[in-house]
């Protein structure tokens, strides 16, 4: 599969690039400083660009099958976010490549109670929003009219490795049996990587867990 990558010097992005091309796939990483990608390979190929700039998104996306957002905003970019995924959405759809799946927030997912995590006791003060703009841009990917899918991790990422065991769910936060919500960076690029491969997901959000 032809794949494109945004944000893949991230911590999320990196792995899910390793992931990508350990699963045999031809992809095009698409970064600000591409000095700060660390793969070589004859089916990576790498390229300085700004997702905030639609036009060269359109260039990248065209004739790829999949275009992957990786992309994060630092603490305070909050109002990037909103921006990127427009030029997101308007360079995809402008390429007209074949679907856009983002990597995005868990504060939106909804917890036993009915409420969003984000709105729950003990969700931190200083991450809503951040939260908010995810659960802002969710709403532009899902009004957009092209073909998306949405991934939010569980409420807790992690640098653990790669078990391949994870529970996948759509708009409930996942928990394990002491009411914990978490999942490793390996295994989120995992099942991320498993939506691309056998699509479950089309015009939907899902979300991994332990």
């Amino acid at each position: 599969m032809k794949v494109a990558i945004f944000g893949a010097t991230g911590a999320i992005g990196k792995t899910i690039l390793w992931e990508l091309m350990d699963r045999g796939h031809e992809v095009t990483a698409v970064v600000r400083d591409p000095s700060k990608v660390e793969m070589v390979h004859e089916r990576l190929r790498v390229e300085q660009g700004d997702l905030l700039n639609p036009d060269q998104v359109a260039d990248f996306a065209a004739g790829q099958e999949v275009v992957v957002s990786a992309y994060g905003p630092k603490f305070g970019g909050e109002e990037e976010m909103l921006e990127v995924t427009r030029s997101l959405i308007e360079g995809v759809r402008r390429a007209k490549a074949g679907r856009l799946v983002v990597v995005g927030g868990a504060g939106s997912l909804l917890t036993d109670s009915g409420d969003m995590l984000m709105d729950t006791p003990g969700f931190p003060e200083e991450v809503k929003p951040l939260a908010k703009a995810h659960a802002e841009a969710y709403d532009l990917i899902e009004a957009s009219g092209i073909h998306w899918t949405y991934m939010s991790p569980a409420a807790t990422i992690t640098t653990g490795r790669r078990t391949g065991q994870f529970r996948v769910g759509m708009n409930r936060v996942i928990t394990d049996d002491i009411g914990e919500s978490s999942i490793s960076v390996g295994d989120f690029a995992a099942a991320l990587v498993d939506e691309l491969d056998d699509p479950q997901f089309i015009q939907a959000r899902f979300t991994v867990g332990y």
